[in-house]
């Protein structure tokens, strides 16, 4: 009897101790399941779900279902959709088809619009393709101008065409170019060589530049190969400095290596001190080896 009793009070002891666990488990167990319904991913077990977390489920749902159908998603449901938010729905998706037909989307149903909406429509198309002509982009048809259309988007397209040939952009003809808009260009295309060579830029001649432009570009030239060693560039070319440079370099960059060593911050070259550098060193600062 008293042994009945012990283990009778040492069940009840160990499921008061283990009822925290048990209780914990369970508590995460019935939170990722609601997160699962709420995500609409994984499984999820509407049977563990309270009647509040039900009722909220089901709100986001709907929810979800509208933003479905808004977007177009293949899995919207129209059967779930109230009459308010079915109305809402069907205008939202007229006026998206009327702007895909203004803005010439493939997604356009003509058969969609109102006489109204398709006339509007077929301006729209007509003004765009007067600027795809205009602009020489897009899919133009010159055979939709008219005769005032036509000969403005010729003279957008020659002008368009100077415009290429001076800046060196886009598709210049050359061979549709006036007279005066040759010479034009040819001053256009000299500046801009010009200062190319001046600023180290690509597609530079240097045989088509003047004497004065040529010294311009040499003191340029040599100005950058000066900032480019003073900062230990890659393309300096120490064999075109005059020996004043290269001095001035040299009084730099032994002050510099001297500077580090005795900071022992940055790189220290301590073959290359003075005597007078070496002992001015502090102990402190000799080199570290592991």
């Amino acid at each position: 009897m008293k042994a009945n009793l012990r283990r009778c009070l040492w069940a009840q002891l160990t499921c008061l101790i283990l009822w925290p666990i048990f209780s914990s488990g369970q508590s995460s167990d019935l939170a990722q399941n609601l997160e699962a319904c709420k995500s609409g991913h994984g499984v999820c077990d509407r049977s563990k779900l309270s009647p509040a977390q039900t009722a909220e489920l089901d709100a986001i749902n709907r929810e979800r279902n509208v933003s479905d159908c808004r977007n177009g998603f293949d899995r919207c449901d129209h059967s779930k959709l109230t009459q308010p938010q079915a109305i809402a729905l069907a205008v939202a998706d007229h006026q998206r088809n009327l702007s895909d037909c203004k803005d010439g989307m493939a997604s356009c149903d003509p058969s969609q619009l109102t006489q109204s909406e398709a006339r509007e429509s077929s301006v729209a198309a007509h003004q765009r393709n007067l600027t795809d002509c205009k602009d020489g982009v897009g899919d133009c048809d010159h055979s939709k101008l008219n005769p005032s259309e036509a000969g403005a988007v010729d003279n957008a397209r020659r002008e368009l065409n100077v415009s290429d040939c001076k800046n060196g952009t886009g598709l210049c003809d050359h061979s549709k170019l006036t007279g005066p808009e040759t010479s034009a260009v040819t001053v256009a295309e000299h500046q801009r060589n010009s200062q190319n060579c001046e600023n180290g830029w690509a597609e530079c001649d240097h045989s088509k530049l003047t004497p004065a432009e040529a010294g311009r570009t040499a003191v340029a030239e040599h100005q950058r190969n000066i900032s480019e060693c003073k900062n230990g560039g890659e393309t300096c070319d120490y064999s075109k400095l005059t020996a004043p440079e290269a001095k001035m370099l040299a009084d730099a960059e032994q002050q510099r290596n001297y500077t580090a060593c005795r900071k022992g911050y940055g790189y220290c070259d301590r073959s290359r001190l003075t005597p007078a550098e070496a002992k001015a060193i502090p102990a402190d600062q000799n080199p570290v080896f592991r």
